[in-house]
């Protein structure tokens, strides 16, 4: 998935009035398929760099290895030649309006963000568009995304339709918008995201908005759903019920902390390889809208020094090794329970197209005050959000 729109930003994390909710199509439970939009350039100073922008809103701060290292992959105009550089991107159809669009599910944050038909052409050229005449705009409702890099974007708000999975807000609110930056831009493939962090965190001024979850989820036979992403083809959330078919053994459960907004939680051992599991991870977000993991440096270090050739690159702003190396796995215990991240997943992207040295999929969390599991530890299990008790918990199972 493509972080460049999922890198959304956050709002103060006090809790702010909600706005009415959205009328609804009543559904007990759906599915939502993703679908393959085409490969992208993966890239590891890159993905970094969208994640320090995502969460800048948190205090996060980029070091300047990591600036330095996305500022030259950006400008160096390389075309790469070797395959295993890209990735598919995989995204989520959604009904806008009367338009479907592609758009990135992200449990980092909770806007509903879409370019639309008042994006300026020179902006939004092989994206799909929102167009607003179709609902109702919101007066003197506003938003506006800026990150430390440059990035940035912002827009009106409407209330329209919005269908996923065959159920349908009937005025939920949409963000559209007149202007983005060329980073958001260059994402053809993605239209705009729907965030499914909680609604404390939308940034739509002056009241924050609901979610599109958080519109229906009273409709549901249970107020949940559930990620089931996949390595190399496409997954599925589904909503309102727990497939059983799609995990293996039991669902270990660990309480979510809702202070900031996100799906935050805390993450206790780790081992690697065939190591004993020990230590603690701490702090954690399960972030769909993230590429990589982020981790504390004493676990990184710990990770790395299992791998021969391993060493950080400050020219990289992370850690790398030779291409040719087996990356031993990486084990975390979430909830009693521990689960296996291979070697292979971790094993992110080469660094340039001679495909000679390669850029982790573990980086170190500096900078950004917590550790983030993104799609390289998800696509891994299979997860539940869950707001069924009193406190919102998280749910692993091996997929």
């Amino acid at each position: 998935m493509s972080p460049f729109i999922s890198a959304i930003a956050f709002a103060a994390t006090a809790t702010i009035a909600m706005a009415a909710p959205a009328d609804i199509y009543r559904r007990d439970t759906f599915q939502i398929e993703q679908v393959s939009t085409g490969q992208v350039l993966k890239s590891g100073p890159i993905a970094m760099m969208k994640t320090y922008s995502k969460y800048a809103k948190v205090g996060a701060s980029a070091p300047v290895d990591v600036v330095n290292a996305a500022t030259n992959a950006s400008q160096s105009g390389e075309v790469a030649a070797n395959p295993e550089q890209y990735d598919e991107s995989y995204l989520c159809p959604v009904q806008v309006g009367q338009t479907t669009l592609n758009l990135d599910f992200d449990t980092g944050s909770a806007d509903l963000w879409v370019f639309s038909t008042l994006t300026p052409k020179s902006e939004s050229t092989g994206h799909s568009l929102y167009n607003p005449s179709t609902g109702t705009k919101k007066s003197g409702y506003t938003w506006d995304i800026s990150y430390g890099d440059g990035s940035g974007a912002s827009g009106t708000v409407y209330a329209d339709k919005v269908v996923v999975g065959g159920v349908t807000a009937t005025s939920q609110a949409v963000e559209a918008a007149t202007s983005v930056s060329s980073q958001f831009e260059q994402d053809t493939d993605n239209d705009g995201l729907l965030g499914l962090a909680f609604s404390s965190i939308n940034t739509v001024e002056p009241q924050a908005q609901k979610t599109f979850f958080d519109s229906v989820k009273g409709s549901l036979a249970k107020p949940l759903f559930t990620a089931d992403l996949k390595k190399g083809a496409a997954g599925t959330y589904d909503f309102g019920y727990i497939d059983s078919s799609k995990y293996t053994g039991s669902i270990s459960y660990v309480n979510v902390n809702t202070a900031n907004g996100f799906w935050e939680f805390t993450a206790s051992g780790y081992a690697v390889g065939s190591g004993s599991v020990s230590g603690s991870v701490g702090d954690a977000i399960a972030d769909t809208g993230t590429t990589l993991m982020y981790l504390p440096t004493t676990v990184v270090q710990a990770y790395y020094n299992k791998v021969d050739s391993a060493d950080y690159d400050s020219n990289q702003g992370g850690y790398t090794y030779d291409c040719s190396e087996n990356l031993p796995n990486f084990l975390i215990s979430l909830g009693g329970k521990t689960f296996t991240v291979s070697g292979t997943d971790i094993n992110f992207a080469p660094v340039d197209s001679s495909g000679e040295t390669c850029f982790g999929g573990i980086q170190e969390n500096t900078g950004i005050g917590m550790s983030i599991l993104g799609d390289i530890f998800l696509k891994s299990v299979f997860v539940v959000f869950d707001q069924t008790q009193s406190t919102p918990r998280l749910g692993f199972a091996a997929q």
